[in-house]
């Protein structure tokens, strides 16, 4: 396995973070006993009802017009790689078998004319097209298309440009290649006065991941909030900008307004496009927080010693968030965590392939920096050194209402220990701390199940309570992390599975399928999911008679009639691969599509 450096590769490491990598890279390897490549089990997979002649011809000519060597025939072995040299054919992490879903080709457009060009080329031969920016989207299917022979269209070899960084409107315009690393290190390079929010780890697309509205942990946490304009190439090979973006400027320039003010006149567009296939998103603009000096944040964890405590925290948390108090999205996450995150397997801390009893962990936990607990709490303030020492004092008032919960800042806890790389994080420096965890089991891989709840204590407890049941059902150790807001929860739980054991994975995926559908009994619906249970998820929102769907099927028709763009992703199918038996989650995998 290789270590891509970013002076090397526009998707690799910075070379502040090579030991990081490095060790990162020596986990997995030393943890993995499958093969880094297997052969394709059917040989090269067609898109659907198109013919091997004509895949051939319309390859041969997407060749001549962007040239062979950015057109790729998948017929080779498929490399699982890991994160910094990951495979842009399929799911690294398959819970499935490798090939099940898995390109039939792999594009790569340099220019905005050459996606349009892609767009038509793919109406003209019917081709399903799946564009992805990195294909990082790991424990959601990577970088896989969701109908099996489906053309990837790679947008980030080669659209990795970073646009107007302004540092007095505080504000960038990026291509999907771009990453929280690449944009770090250039404001660095630059010294402008200006931080980003990044995901938990540094090598994501920025756009790949605010389309998929994910969050960070600055106040600028929420991605797609923060955007500001969109270049959007449409189904029809046809180009949009959205916001301000859709006034030109003077002189035929780009509106200098574009990255001030999100809106436009009329219909706010910019969120059909988020989580979608209307559209291919081909830049995007960001807003980026004024730089703060070191004494104007302060991490900071807090502990609590049972399981019981989980409804106190989550009601002491929700006026802290309204009110502002809370500087920041803060975590919950439980303590089998800190034991994870050292990077040491199970097998460290536990005989046997079972599930880690309580007891087990709280054993466990006892020899970690922060003792023994059941939750923790990662958080951090902002602003000037006094107001930040008042805020404490709030938070501190409230959390210590909780008996037996204790107080650490980074000066607390040893150098190597994960609160340190949580406050780079909480203050905009991307790290790549949060793969150590995957290396629980043996050639370890995950899968995000991410319902959303209310923060009210008894909803907590309920959806807690339903997810733990059903890892003991199965047999899995629970991995709950809570990014808590004022109002809402995500509760994103991570199954981390061995992609080497079939049974393992088919206990895996069995209970995704049944906690999607006990949580949505109870009104607690995923915001994002993996890629075999999004029709599943889909149709949980199902008020009058599936009404949202209803209009995404309006649009998705009225806007791609040949139904080439990213067919099944979300949920939403185009008319013609509607009812034709491509839909999940009232069938076994395997009977049709997968």
């Amino acid at each position: 396995m290789s270590t891509p450096m970013l002076t090397e590769k526009y998707s690799g490491a910075p070379t502040r973070l090579a030991k990081e990598a490095a060790r990162a890279r020596d986990y997995i390897v030393s943890n993995r006993t499958l093969p880094t490549s297997s052969p394709q089990t059917n040989g090269l997979r067609l898109p659907p009802d198109v013919s091997l002649e004509t895949f051939e011809t319309a390859i041969k000519e997407l060749q001549n017009i962007l040239g062979e060597a950015n057109v790729e025939v998948n017929d080779k072995p498929l490399k699982d790689g890991w994160y910094l040299d990951h495979p842009n054919t399929h799911d690294t992490f398959h819970v499935i078998p490798q090939s099940s879903l898995v390109a039939s080709a792999i594009i790569y457009p340099s220019t905005v004319p050459e996606v349009q060009s892609i767009v038509c080329w793919a109406n003209k031969y019917l081709l399903p097209l799946y564009p992805i920016s990195l294909g990082r989207n790991l424990g959601y299917g990577g970088a896989a298309p969701r109908v099996p022979g489906g053309v990837v269209v790679d947008l980030g070899r080669r659209m990795h440009s970073i646009f107007n960084i302004d540092a007095e409107n505080a504000s960038c315009v990026v291509e999907p290649g771009v990453t929280y690393f690449r944009l770090y290190e250039e404001i660095q390079a630059r010294k402008l006065p200006l931080w980003i929010d990044t995901a938990d780890l540094g090598g994501g697309s920025l756009l790949g991941n605010a389309l998929d509205r994910g969050v960070g942990y600055t106040p600028y946490g929420d991605h797609f909030a923060n955007h500001c304009g969109m270049e959007v190439v449409l189904p029809d090979g046809s180009l949009l900008r959205t916001g301000m973006g859709a006034m030109p400027g003077p002189e035929g320039k780009d509106n200098p307004t574009w990255q001030s003010f999100q809106h436009a006149y009329g219909p706010a567009v910019d969120g059909i496009f988020s989580q979608s296939n209307l559209g291919i998103v081909t830049k995007m603009g960001f807003h980026l927080m004024p730089a703060l000096n070191e004494n104007e944040h302060q991490s900071y964890v807090f502990t609590f010693p049972r399981d019981g405590d989980f409804e106190q925290i989550v009601d002491i948390i929700r006026p802290l968030a309204q009110k502002r108090i809370l500087g920041n999205i803060p975590q919950i996450r439980h303590v089998i965590q800190e034991l994870a995150v050292t990077g040491r397997g199970k097998e460290t801390f536990h005989e046997g392939k079972r599930p880690m009893t309580d007891d087990e962990i709280h054993e466990a936990a006892k020899k970690t920096p922060l003792g023994d607990c059941s939750w923790v709490f990662y958080g951090c303030q902002y602003g000037s050194p006094e107001s930040i020492k008042q805020q404490l004092e709030i938070v501190k008032d409230a959390f210590f209402k909780v008996e037996g919960s204790k107080f650490f800042l980074p000066e607390n806890v040893p150098p190597g220990h994960y609160l340190h790389d949580r406050a780079r994080v909480c203050s905009g420096v991307p790290v790549l701390r949060e793969l150590d965890w995957v290396n629980w089991v043996p050639n370890g891989a995950h899968m995000g199940f991410s319902p959303i709840a209310p923060t009210l204590g008894p909803s907590a407890r309920l959806i807690h309570d339903l997810i733990r049941a059903a890892h003991i059902k199965y047999g899995f150790d629970l991995f709950p992390t809570l990014c808590v807001a004022g109002r809402e929860m995500h509760y994103i739980t991570n199954i981390v599975f061995d992609r080497s054991d079939v049974a393992m994975k088919e206990r895996a995926v069995a209970m995704m399928r049944e906690m999607i559908a006990t949580c949505a009994k109870h009104g607690f619906g995923e915001y994002r999911t993996h890629l075999l249970f999004m029709d599943q998820v889909a149709r949980t929102y199902s008020w009058g008679d599936q009404a949202l769907m209803r209009f995404n099927e309006t649009i998705k028709d009225a806007l791609d009639p040949n139904g080439i763009l990213s067919p099944g992703r979300n949920g939403i199918w185009p008319k013609r691969w509607r009812g034709k038996g491509w839909e999940l989650g009232t069938r076994r995998e395997g009977e049709r599509s997968v």
